[in-house]
């Protein structure tokens, strides 16, 4: 089958690139801020210095964890219907944006913080809309206790959505893993439903350059051990923390994501993991990540190649025309960066519905993406590449200055073959402005009114409850 994708590095790139990125974690190291992961990491053949809390990690123990690290992942989902798997044959799957803390109002069009009604809101518009394969927590919703938002959030996101669902684990690391996993198996069904078929995924970020933080990586091995992927997603920001350079910021990607990957499979032999990042230049204008940089897109479809070549399921790329107003704020040189990280050969993609460098999200920015992605992905639809299809047999029947259109391989491939622009909705991508924003609104106003997404059981929405309200007051006194 014929899938149209994108290409960076040549062989020769991907193995210099593989080469240092094993020689800084043996000679550099990496810096894990926990006693307990070092002792696992120690156990397996690092060479761990516990008072600088260093590890430096042999070639062997890469090579060991790339072999029991699946190359297959189910990402399941409350509606059957929508579990996917990973890696994927075509086009990626796309994710909404994560943890924004403002929102254009929908009815009044104010700038404010976001509630945990929002990211209601926010899920129930992902479950709606088809080009929406993913439910990140989109939102963050202050006004729950921020010491458990994470579980708060991914239980507002299992309820109001049958999708499958990323969340970002907080500042308790294991416990709010077993938490969040408590909750999803009450859902799924129980811990060998939820191991079988996880109904959600972390994302696991480490702190660039060469760093893991003690709670997400205590989260993470936790996390890994019941089952749940785990994305680890490395942040370089090059020129700040990472080399300025293209390939020094994707030979950090890349150790920091071999790293985790050792790490994650030294703790819990053949748990899930997907390679990711989300990586830019710094703007040395403004000191904050550039995501209309050239090199973003670059550095993505880097990531994905690196990925690929290790057999890892990944999410490398972002979604999105960088917009402050819901629209498209974006010159017509910026939509090849859009193409370039849709063709990158990711697995998944993040980023529906994101305002102001994802900061911010809109519910209308959301069904314009959703929108805008479904028309773009059809460009990677696969293709069979047959002697049926290349139907030379035909060609034979039809000869010389004929004509195919009456000939049955015509009407037996028409459906399928030339796909057809939806005309309603061109406008939306011509315009390259804010304009079609009125039209947007009313189309996420209508259904917030009308999608009904199926509720829980009551006696699963009362123990969920419950199990939060126990785990807040366990947090009341830390």
């Amino acid at each position: 089958m014929a899938v149209a994708r994108l290409k960076f590095f040549d062989d020769d790139e991907i193995g210099l690139t593989h080469e240092m990125s094993l020689n800084c974690l043996e000679r550099i190291g990496v810096m894990v801020k926990s006693q307990s992961v070092l002792k696992i990491l120690e156990q397996k053949g690092a060479i761990v210095d516990f008072k600088k809390e260093v590890a430096k990690i042999p070639e062997n123990m890469v090579k060991d964890a790339l072999k029991t690290a699946p190359k297959k992942i189910p990402l399941g989902a409350r509606n059957p219907k929508n579990n996917k798997e990973i890696p994927v044959e075509t086009y990626p799957l796309m994710a909404t944006t994560g943890l924004a803390v403002f929102t254009r109002d929908i009815d009044t069009g104010e700038k404010r913080p976001t509630t945990n009604k929002d990211l209601a809101n926010f899920s129930k518009i992902a479950d709606a809309m088809n080009g929406v394969d993913i439910c990140w927590t989109t939102v963050t919703a202050h006004d729950v206790d921020q010491k458990a938002l994470a579980l708060n959030s991914l239980w507002t996101a299992l309820k109001n959505n049958t999708k499958h669902v990323h969340v970002v684990p907080a500042t308790h690391g294991a416990a709010d893993a077993r938490k969040q996993a408590e909750l999803a198996a009450l859902v799924a069904g129980g811990e060998d439903k939820l191991r079988k078929n996880p109904l959600f995924s972390v994302i696991s970020c480490s702190i660039a350059p060469l760093c893991f933080e003690k709670a997400a990586i205590e989260a993470q091995v936790e996390f890994g051990r019941r089952g749940i992927p785990v994305i680890s997603m490395s942040m370089s920001l090059g020129g700040l923390s990472a080399p300025v350079t293209i390939a020094g910021t994707l030979e950090n990607i890349n150790a920091e994501n071999l790293a985790s990957l050792v790490i994650q499979q030294s703790a819990a032999k053949g748990a899930p993991f997907v390679y990711s990042q989300e990586s830019a230049p710094m703007d040395m204008m403004t000191g904050v990540m550039d995501y209309n940089a050239y090199q973003l897109p670059l550095i993505s479809a880097g990531a994905a190649q690196m990925a690929r070549a290790y057999g890892l399921p990944s999410l490398t790329s972002s979604w999105g025309f960088e917009t402050k107003d819901p629209g498209i704020q974006a010159s017509l040189s910026e939509s090849f960066g859009v193409m370039i990280n849709t063709f990158s050969g990711t697995d998944m993609m993040s980023g529906a519905g994101s305002l102001d460098s994802a900061k911010g999200a809109a519910l209308e920015q959301v069904v314009l993406d959703s929108n805008v992605w479904q028309d773009i992905r059809t460009y990677m639809s696969m293709f069979n590449v047959s002697k049926e299809t290349i139907a030379l047999d035909v060609v034979e029947a039809v000869g010389h200055g004929g004509t195919f259109l009456k000939h049955p391989h015509t009407a037996r491939n028409f459906r399928t073959e030339p796909r057809m622009r939806d005309q309603s909705k061109r406008h939306w991508m011509a315009t390259l402005s804010t304009s079609m924003a009125p039209e947007l609104r009313e189309i996420a106003k209508k259904t917030l009114k009308e999608h009904v997404v199926p509720s829980l059981d009551k006696d699963i929405l009362r123990k969920g409850d419950e199990l939060i309200k126990e785990y807040e007051r366990s947090l009341s006194h830390v």
